[in-house]
């Protein structure tokens, strides 16, 4: 004969800990703030698209625009561990003038 323990016994608690609470706000915190900075992003590389190349100077600001926003997007994910942005560079097309301008190569 085997004896189990009962379940309300067995690891764990059906009702979350003020850790794992707090665990998950931070994961979703995290999260959103990374969205946020894919969004401003995405918002800059748009308003560079739409620049007139002749406008040489609000070219030129808006590039600027764009480098501080993939820089700060860059940041974000490097705090989460995701240190390789070949795929973001890839995926939201970030062209050669803003990349420079952060040192990339």
């Amino acid at each position: 004969m085997s004896l189990r323990l009962p379940q309300s016994l067995k690891g764990g608690s059906p009702f979350e800990s003020g850790e794992t609470t707090l665990q998950g706000e931070i994961a979703s915190e995290m999260a959103s703030t990374l969205g946020r900075a894919g969004r401003a992003v995405e918002e800059s590389l748009l308003r560079l698209e739409d620049v007139d190349l002749e406008a040489r100077h609000g070219r030129e600001v808006l590039l600027r625009e764009a480098a501080d926003a993939v820089w700060k997007f860059f940041i974000q994910r490097d705090v989460l561990g995701l240190k390789d942005h070949a795929a973001v560079i890839r995926d939201y097309r970030i062209p050669r003038a803003v990349l420079v301008r952060l040192g990339v190569r």
